[in-house]
């Protein structure tokens, strides 16, 4: 299996072999990661696919070539959250609505980042909240708000009970909203 670096020179070097690599490396794993958002097979198969043109298109003038895995993970990730919106506008499932609300009071939504929060501003905050933190704490909240794991998953991936997580990321939620204040970030 190539490395990421043999990946990123095939993508700068245009040639095709670098999808099917990163397919062959990641695609699983990108499946997972839809599938989770839009819930079913066939749609998550679509946006993974999708990624694949959104990174040639991307590659260059991006470079990832110490991140590649998230670099595609952020593709898939939004392509699938713009699926699942587009497909759920009525009928939003309950897990993806329990998700985005345990974070609304921690920041701020989309109408204001437009008016007052830039973008990497917050970003770089985010970052650094995540390096403060363990790298159990870390991998907790990753899991739940990156890659929308259930509870019982993340409990069983740090082998402890549900009630550990849910408190240890109702803990974090209030330190993020506390640290995004200091930075002076407006929630």
């Amino acid at each position: 299996m190539a490395t990421d670096e043999e990946i990123i020179e095939l993508y700068l070097e245009r040639d095709e072999r670098a999808i099917k690599e990163t397919s062959e490396k990641y695609g699983s794993r990108l499946h997972s990661l839809s599938r989770k958002i839009v819930g079913d097979e066939r749609t998550a198969e679509e946006c993974v696919n999708d990624t694949w043109l959104k990174t040639w298109e991307s590659i260059p003038p991006s470079e990832p070539r110490d991140y590649l895995y998230a670099f595609v993970a952020r593709i898939t990730r939004m392509l699938s959250l713009d699926c699942y919106r587009k497909e759920n506008t009525k009928k939003r499932r309950a897990n993806i609505v329990a998700i985005e609300g345990e974070l609304d009071e921690c920041v701020a939504g989309p109408d204001t980042t437009q008016q007052g929060i830039d973008e990497m501003v917050l970003k770089e905050s985010l970052n650094r909240f995540l390096e403060s933190l363990s790298a159990e704490k870390r991998d907790v909240f990753i899991r739940r708000y990156w890659y929308a794991d259930e509870l019982k998953v993340i409990a069983k991936r740090h082998g402890c009970g549900e009630g550990r997580i849910k408190s240890m990321l109702m803990r974090i939620r209030m330190k993020l909203k506390s640290y995004l204040q200091t930075e002076g970030i407006e929630i």
